[in-house]
């Protein structure tokens, strides 16, 4: 597998993106590139950061991951965010991600959920960017109705239990007028979504 990595910096924060290449899709391709595909963009982009999480993201991704491939409606990629562990978390993401595919590394030389979020989803080129919880502990049947109402346009945002999904779009308007990038930043970015006038939903 092809690896690209791309640095990139924004204030005094500095991470690094790593992704796989887009493969050859044999008689797939014409018809992907047609419509306006290179290789998979996904409908869905699920953040995970990690600090020191090891063993619990050894666990949870790759439970993730078959949920998403067997059971979602939509396709979807998994965006790990390795906060400045010092453990053994950055080798086992990059396991991950060679092992299962549609996984995405972001390593950030802080620990912060908020600086995290935002590298991610201002990135990420999905149609619906999403967040699970710090505890790794990810409900995966409830992740349709979560996503639904702001796939379907119904509202711009969602929220239910430790997770939260909006417009990629919507994400990256909003998160440069965020001033708090550490835990207060989804909350924030909640209370400047409402200012707005945006649709928040309470799955």
């Amino acid at each position: 597998m092809s690896i690209n990595t791309r640095a990139t910096e924004t204030e005094d924060v500095h991470f690094r993106v790593i992704t796989p290449l887009p493969t050859w899709l044999g008689e797939a391709e014409p018809t992907l590139r047609r419509l306006g595909r290179k290789g998979v963009r996904p409908a869905l982009d699920i953040v995970v950061p990690v600090h020191n999480q090891q063993e619990a993201l050894a666990r949870a991704v790759p439970r993730l991951r078959s949920f998403l491939r067997h059971a979602f409606p939509f396709s979807a990629r998994i965006t790990i965010a390795d906060c400045a562990s010092v453990d053994s978390t950055r080798d086992v993401a990059a396991a991950l991600a060679a092992e299962l595919g549609g996984v995405r590394l972001i390593h950030l030389n802080a620990e912060a959920r908020g600086r995290a979020l935002a590298a991610a989803w201002m990135t990420s080129d999905a149609r619906v960017v999403a967040s699970a919880g710090a505890d790794l502990d990810i409900d995966v049947s409830s992740l349709p109705q979560l996503i639904a109402p702001v796939m379907s346009g119904h509202s711009e945002i969602s929220i239910g239990g430790r997770c939260k999904a909006l417009r990629g779009d919507v994400a990256r308007r909003l998160i440069p007028t965020v001033l708090n990038r550490s835990w207060l930043f989804e909350t924030e970015l909640l209370l400047r979504a409402r200012h707005a006038g945006m649709r928040i939903h309470a799955a």
